[in-house]
C-alpha cells in the first residue's frame, strides 16, 4: 500500500503547486474546471485567499491518506477515505462561493 500512497502524495503535491501558481498569478484565477473568474475588486487578495484553500485542500488531501501506510489491500477502510474526500471536495466549493461572494467587483 506504500505505492498508493505515494500516488496519492504526487496528487497532493499537484494541488500545492496549483495554490503556487494561484499566488503567483496576475490575474484572477479560475477555480472550476475551463471557467473564467468574474472582476474582483481586489485580485491579489482573491488570488491569496484561492492560493490558500489549494494549500489547505492538499494538506487535508494527505492527511487523509495516511491510512494507506496501516492498512491491507481491499479493506473496507477505503470507504471511509472517499467518503473524506467527498466531503472535502463539497467543503473547498462551499469556501470557494464565499470567497468569490467577497471579492467580486459589484
Amino acid at each position: 500500500m506504500v505505492v498508493a500512497f505515494i500516488i496519492w502524495s504526487i496528487v497532493a503535491i499537484i494541488f500545492m503547486l496549483i495554490g503556487i501558481s494561484s499566488w503567483k498569478s496576475k490575474q484572477e484565477v479560475g477555480f472550476f474546471t475551463f471557467s473564467n473568474p468574474p472582476k474582483m475588486k481586489d485580485i491579489v487578495k482573491y488570488n491569496h485567499a484561492v492560493s490558500k484553500l489549494w494549500f489547505l485542500f492538499a494538506v487535508i488531501l494527505e492527511a487523509i491518506g495516511i491510512p494507506f501506510l496501516f492498512i491491507e489491500q481491499n479493506s473496507p477502510i477505503f470507504i471511509l477515505t472517499i467518503l473524506e474526500v467527498m466531503i472535502l471536495v463539497i467543503a473547498i466549493i462551499i469556501i470557494y462561493l464565499r470567497i468569490e461572494k467577497k471579492y467580486r467587483q459589484q
